[in-house]
């Protein structure tokens, strides 16, 4: 499986890298936090049973009880969701994900996406394959693309996740991380955002807690998101 060695590689690669001098790295997970898995799941989940999407209550625990699903069930349906319904290739893009992440990168950050996405039998391939068509369709700038269980084994000055057992690990190894607000991490405490504007103010904040100075975006810089789309544009004329 290509996909995956190319993974283990970068990661192997990424732990033994110094730091980059006066930089700052931000750990981006995707799942609930850049893309609305809830959603797109739910819909799926829905088709597959034969039921209204309104009967599954998108207000849920991490392990979907209110939906019915056993663990068997659960991985089931969530092979079939990513290898038949390609929902890493379809999923919609959480709203400001793109744009504050763009403003970010292009203050300097160094953003490293970070996912737990090939825990599907047999589906490595189409899951990673489906992961990068995704960022690039979804404007969504990063320097790294990590697929790793053990997030906090990787090195960021700041990460933002919404999984429960995720942001647990982060904060007992004294990792700062904001927790992307779901339904079903709300019984913890931390820095949490509601929005991408609110990721944001955290970011610039501890950007500048660490640099001294959280750099503006750079004037005359198109708009980030259609940037990609103006660039090729001036390559046709």
């Amino acid at each position: 499986m290509p996909f995956v060695s190319e993974a283990i590689l970068k990661f192997e690669r990424i732990q033994k890298e110094k730091p980059i001098k006066n930089s700052f790295v931000l750990g981006v997970d995707l799942d609930g936090v850049c893309g609305d898995h809830n959603l797109i799941f739910r819909n799926i989940v829905a088709k597959e049973l034969g039921v209204e999407p309104e009967s599954l209550t998108l207000d849920r625990s991490w392990g979907f009880e209110e939906w019915g699903l056993s663990v068997s069930d659960f991985e089931k349906l969530h092979e079939k969701a990513v290898v038949e319904h390609r929902m890493f290739r379809d999923m919609p893009v959480i709203p400001g994900a793109s744009e504050v992440l763009w403003r970010l990168s292009d203050q300097g950050i160094w953003i490293r996406i970070i996912s737990h996405r090939l825990y599907v039998n047999w589906g490595h391939a189409i899951a990673a394959g489906d992961t990068a068509d995704w960022l690039d369709r979804a404007n969504i700038p990063y320097r790294d693309l990590c697929f790793i269980g053990a997030k906090s084994a990787l090195n960021a000055d700041l990460y933002i996740d919404d999984g429960p057992h995720n942001i647990e690990s982060f904060q007992n190894d004294n990792k700062r991380v904001i927790i992307f607000d779901q339904p079903y991490n709300r019984h913890l405490s931390g820095l949490r955002a509601h929005t991408w504007e609110d990721v944001e103010r955290y970011v610039v904040d501890a950007v500048t807690e660490k640099l001294g100075v959280a750099e503006p975006q750079l004037p005359g810089l198109h708009d980030a998101t259609n940037r990609i789309e103006h660039r090729k544009g001036q390559d046709y004329e």
